[in-house]
């Protein structure tokens, strides 16, 4: 009988308790995995730095000038780009790598396929975003933010609570709904390609096994998908985060 993919997967069992209080799933051991893998890869390529780069030093120092050049100086300009280049580094390269657990066998997984990590993210980009603005303008930040200029007094009625919902509670929904639906998605996506290949060859047999072609062509073309959807995702969440930071610190703030 086939069994296609279920929403239950994003809410694994715990496998054992860290240090007796802290319940560990198999999702987290994925998060933790992807965690090394960033600090590993960072760490390896920067430890030795030399003036003419070697191969993985080059590769490293490609990825860190993409964000700086293309996500933080492009949108925040050189000095406040520099300011906030550390945490839009970590979040673009936290998410690309929880992303690509989804791709990866044995794991199968997003990191970011439960809401935890896409929340979390999002509360940062919040607590960021607020920070900026308050820290350029801390008596005019809130005040422009619901009360733009150029508008008729009376219009302030609708216009006001509009901006609220749209500037300090969509923004974080936004973000961490984006994320997380295109991470769960792809996973039901691939979990589904996979088992109906797996059911139509071991399962059926004969001349389903046609179908099992079909179906594992789809998988490993949706695999290379959800590759760019990966680096897509892990781009538009720290480049809308920058986008706000940009609009929080501009100077009608």
């Amino acid at each position: 009988m086939f069994h296609g993919p279920s929403i239950d997967e994003f809410f694994p069992p715990v496998i054992f308790d860290a240090f007796g209080v802290i319940p560990v799933t198999r999702v987290n051991l994925i998060q933790f995995i992807a965690v090394i893998a960033v600090v590993l890869v960072f760490w390896l390529g920067t430890r030795r730095m030399k003036v003419v780069p070697g191969r993985f030093q080059s590769l490293t120092e490609m990825g860190l000038d993409f964000v700086r050049v293309n996500i933080a100086e492009d949108l925040l300009g050189k000095k406040d780009g520099a300011r906030f280049l550390p945490i839009l580094t970590t979040m673009f390269f936290m998410i690309l790598f929880m992303n690509l657990t989804g791709i990866v066998p044995f794991l199968n997984l997003a990191g970011t396929a439960v809401i935890a990590v896409p929340l979390l993210l999002a509360v940062i980009s919040y607590v960021t975003f607020i920070y900026a603005g308050v820290k350029k303008s801390p008596k005019n930040f809130f005040k422009n933010s619901l009360f733009p200029s150029g508008v008729p007094p009376l219009l302030y009625l609708i216009v006001t609570p509009i901006e609220f919902i749209s500037t300090f509670i969509i923004r974080p929904i936004t973000l961490t709904l984006r994320l997380l639906m295109n991470m769960m998605v792809g996973h039901l996506m691939l979990v589904l390609f996979f088992s109906a290949t797996q059911f139509f060859l071991f399962t059926m047999g004969g001349w389903w096994s046609a179908l099992a072609a079909g179906s594992l062509a789809f998988g490993l073309a949706f695999t290379v998908f959800e590759i760019l959807v990966a680096v897509l995702q892990a781009y538009v969440f720290t480049i809308l985060t920058a986008v706000y930071i940009q609009l929080a610190v501009a100077e009608e703030h």
